[in-house]
Order: structure tokens, then C-alpha cells, then sequence
């Protein structure tokens, strides 16, 4: 199996923000409300979208977009920050939507996390 790195957020603890496997598989690791170290957002509204930003600064790291995601993990310290975290991601996330699951967990003082999973785009033919 070929994996490498990529960077685009600065991680919490001892992992890699994100892992492309085989060439073309991007697993991104759960990315918070965090810029710089500092918490941002007070919401679940705001947390999600800089969760988001995140999401996407890694992927376009690996060559990847919003677009190329095939399936995301969500969770939240609150289950009751759905409606508001759903509101944001379907705001952010292009159609068709990815795969999603989402449930309620103990968080480290941020009420939202996402991982998630894309494809590389196929490289253009000359």
C-alpha cells in the first residue's frame, strides 16, 4: 500500500490531518473549531463552518475539494446542534451531498468534529 501525508490544519494530538492511500483515496482525521490553537466559533453554526473551512484546507492540500467527498463522519457534543450543524453543512457541502453519519459524543470543550473521506480527482488526459 503507497500513503502519504498531508498537512493543511496543525493537529491536536499524534496524527496526520489527512492520509492519501492508493493514489487516490484522501481519509481526513476529525478536524474541530481550532484556528491557530484558539477555539473559534461560539454556535454549533459557527464551530461547523470553520469545521468545514478545515475540512477543505486539508483536502486541498491532497488536490481534493468539498466536491470529492464521499463520506463524512459528524459528531456532536449535543444532539439537540443538529438542525443548526445541518443547516451549515448543506450550505457548504456541493450536491450530490456525501454520505454522512452523525452522533452524539463527548467532545474536548467544542460542540462539533468531522472526519471525512474523498477521491482524488482522475488526473486530465492530454
Amino acid at each position: 500500500m503507497t500513503k502519504r501525508a498531508v498537512g493543511g490544519t496543525r493537529p491536536g494530538g499524534a496524527y496526520s490531518p489527512g492520509i492519501v492511500a492508493e493514489g487516490r483515496f484522501v481519509y481526513v482525521a476529525g478536524q474541530v473549531p481550532m484556528r491557530d490553537g484558539v477555539l473559534t466559533g461560539e454556535s454549533a453554526g459557527e464551530q461547523t463552518k470553520v469545521v468545514i473551512e478545515n475540512l477543505a484546507a486539508v483536502l486541498a492540500e491532497a488536490g481534493a475539494s468539498l466536491a470529492d467527498v464521499v463520506r463524512c463522519g459528524v459528531f456532536l457534543a449535543d444532539m439537540s446542534d443538529f438542525a443548526e450543524m445541518n443547516d451549515v453543512y448543506a450550505e457548504m457541502f456541493p450536491q450530490p451531498l456525501p454520505a454522512r453519519t452523525t452522533i452524539g459524543a463527548t467532545l474536548l470543550g467544542f460542540k462539533v468534529e468531522v472526519d471525512c473521506i474523498a477521491v482524488l480527482p482522475e488526473p486530465a488526459q492530454e
